[in-house]
């Protein structure tokens, strides 16, 4: 057994602990901000214990009953730059949310973007010889996946089966109990850099929580984002995010590609300051609120107020049009979804039989988004909110909240990984996932 196949198995035992205990923490490590969820489970909550892979995400069986946010600090492209800053931000955030639930929580489940997210496909085959699949063949013909060279400094953060096949018999969700000559599968794995693992996963440690899952915020962004038809059809999710926009994959309900783009909503923020000359916080005030990026006629004619407090009358007194604004956002939300684009023609999503893409995230909420948004990526284009989960309150019910409200239904719900199943220590040949990852080593 290798170092991830057990702290994987670890954190999902550590998962089911505190899930019997009643509560766990959520939490979303973003650029702009932290966002903690405290969910209470009733118990009524169908758990992965019943035995299917790959079960669709349910709503029931937990609500929130603790929420907070805060400004993110020591965060950028998603990933830690300075470690005391965030874990305050962190400690903040959590204790906030254990506050407003008023229960302490010790076990959290994290999800972070950025860190370079690179997919892969990987497919093997077992010979059956007629006999029943069981848990034990499932096992054997994952360890058989031959697992690509993907390079030093880089770690397995998902690996998971999106489809099985018995014979001639392809797209089964879960093969065991059916009889053939030959079970296939197909899994989906995603690496990431493994130093920006580490950071997080030792930064929760400096807070006193004990880590109880990790995951992708593009997989789990998908997770609440897209709705069942599209999710089982083929659909993409942009995670429109402050210092990085994710990109997910699905199809058969399954997560089959991720990446991430290193430019977001800060970015356009950067933009307006520099090209305005205000302090951020200003820059950040006028594209939520008077931002766009498409012009019309009258907005050569609407002037806003940018203010300023440097005490010059004149210079905190100026005004800028709507249109010149627009001139300022529009060239860099263009950049973001060119940059889109080309991950989605690299994915090869134009040949899925449905293509439709949902925009989420804080900087999805700009004006005139999704029609630039069909426009430059040529297809289906819609906004997209979380699903509403038991006990959210109002104000973490927007697009910013989508990889936290999946992470919710990850943590109740979690689709099978390959360190779920029993590895026969004889399948462990050099190449497999068994000697692929062990940056966990010198955090457990």
């Amino acid at each position: 057994m290798t170092d991830l196949y057990q702290s994987q198995r670890a954190m999902r035992q550590m998962r089911r602990q505190a899930m019997q205990r009643g509560v766990v923490a959520i939490l979303d490590v973003g650029s702009s901000k932290i966002a903690c969820l405290v969910l209470r489970f009733d118990g009524t909550g169908r758990l992965s214990e019943d035995g299917s892979i790959g079960a669709l995400a349910g709503q029931s069986g937990f609500r929130v009953i603790g929420a907070a946010t805060t400004r993110s600090r020591g965060v950028q492209f998603g990933e830690i730059t300075a470690m005391q800053e965030t874990e305050r931000a962190i400690r903040t955030a959590v204790q906030a949310a254990q506050k407003m639930a008023e229960v302490r929580v010790d076990h959290v489940i994290a999800c972070f973007s950025g860190a370079n997210p690179r997919s892969y496909g990987l497919d093997a085959a077992l010979d059956l010889a007629g006999q029943v699949v069981s848990e034990n063949e499932v096992a054997q013909v994952l360890a058989a996946c031959e697992v690509p060279e993907y390079g030093a400094g880089r770690e397995v953060l998902h690996a998971q089966p999106v489809n099985f096949a018995l014979d001639n018999r392809s797209g089964l969700a879960d093969p065991r109990g059916q009889m053939g000559q030959t079970l296939a599968v197909d899994m989906h794995m995603l690496t990431v850099d493994a130093i920006a693992v580490q950071n997080l996963v030792r930064c929760i440690q400096r807070c006193d929580l004990e880590l109880a899952g990790i995951a992708s915020s593009a997989y789990v962004s998908g997770f609440s984002a897209l709705v069942e038809d599209e999710q089982e059809l083929g659909a993409a999710c942009i995670d429109m995010g402050g210092g990085s926009t994710s990109i997910s994959i699905f199809m058969k309900k399954h997560m089959i590609y991720a990446d991430a783009v290193r430019l977001g909503g800060d970015h356009i923020t950067s933009d307006i300051s520099m090209g305005l000359g205000v302090p951020l916080s200003n820059a950040e005030r006028i594209k939520t609120f008077c931002g766009g990026v498409h012009a019309t006629g009258a907005d050569d004619r609407d002037m806003i107020d940018i203010g300023g407090d440097t005490g010059d009358w004149e210079h905190d007194r100026r005004t800028v049009s709507r249109a010149e604004l627009i001139g300022i956002m529009r060239p860099r939300v263009e950049e973001i979804l060119e940059e889109v684009r080309a991950r989605l023609d690299a994915a090869g999503f134009e040949y899925l039989s449905s293509q439709q893409i949902v925009l989420t995230g804080g900087s999805s909420q700009i004006m005139g988004l999704d029609g630039l948004a069909s426009r430059i990526l040529g297809q289906q284009v819609r906004l997209g909110r979380p699903l509403r989960v038991h006990g959210l309150p109002q104000s973490a019910t927007g697009p910013g909240f989508a990889s936290a409200v999946g992470l919710c239904l990850f943590a109740a719900h979690p689709q099978d990984e390959w360190w779920d199943f029993d590895m026969p220590a004889s399948r462990h040949p050099a190449g497999t996932l068994g000697r692929a990852v062990r940056w966990f080593r010198d955090n457990w």
